[in-house]
């Protein structure tokens, strides 16, 4: 049974194939949302929305991988399943290129399209979880100024308090003052800590060799 906050979103111009997919996911406990072409589903999906996208390729209108290409422009991370029945190579490889996790051929294997949909609603939970920890960590940030958030990062990437000192043109002892009003707001006792939490909320930082 899927959790009650994600949705398998299906997107095909036919309705039979939208109707069995849904009776399909239905009866296995996927709640399910189905629209008749990508600018539908483009009109009515909010980035909010947990889940994974059934989506097929030739339709008419936009296709499967210009809705595709839209998601990605609008920064929607929801894991796409390509389906076609007019499977070949070039169109595979530009679906997976355009970011679907998998590509399946019409008429799908009902097992098959099971275990996909289930490992895209597990990967899209888990980039979630990891996107909300980012935001968490973030936040506990928010408590510092300016100062105290450079200094924090400096001592982050390992650089030393007479480094930090010189770089700011500031004293050692003025660094110290900050490090720990940093450490106090943050509720923190150790660089460690406090390189695990900056590497939390700023997961593209690229720190250096860590200074106790």
């Amino acid at each position: 049974m899927m959790p009650s906050n994600q949705c398998v979103f299906i997107v095909d111009d036919d309705a039979w194939v939208r109707d069995s997919l849904t009776v399909l996911l239905d009866l296995k406990g996927y709640r399910t949302q189905a629209f008749a072409s990508a600018e539908e589903f483009l009109k009515n999906y909010r980035p909010a929305a947990a889940g994974c996208l059934l989506l097929d390729v030739r339709m008419p209108g936009m296709s499967g991988l210009e809705l595709q290409v839209a998601l990605r422009e609008r920064e929607m991370s929801l894991p796409v399943i390509v389906m076609t029945a007019h499977g070949d190579v070039p169109t595979a490889r530009a679906a997976l290129v355009a970011g679907a996790i998998d590509f399946l051929e019409k008429p799908v294997d009902p097992g098959l399209l099971l275990v996909t949909v289930r490992t895209a609603l597990d990967g899209d939970a888990a980039q979630r979880s990891v996107a909300r920890k980012v935001e968490e960590e973030k936040r506990k940030l928010d408590v510092l100024t300016a100062r105290e958030r450079q200094i924090m990062e400096l001592i982050a990437e390992g650089t030393h308090n007479r480094d930090i000192a010189t770089t700011l043109g500031i004293s050692p002892r003025t660094v110290e003052g900050h490090k720990a009003r940093v450490m106090e707001k943050l509720q923190i006792r150790s660089v460690t800590e406090l390189v695990h939490l900056v590497l939390g909320a700023m997961p593209e930082a690229k720190p250096g060799n860590f200074k106790s």
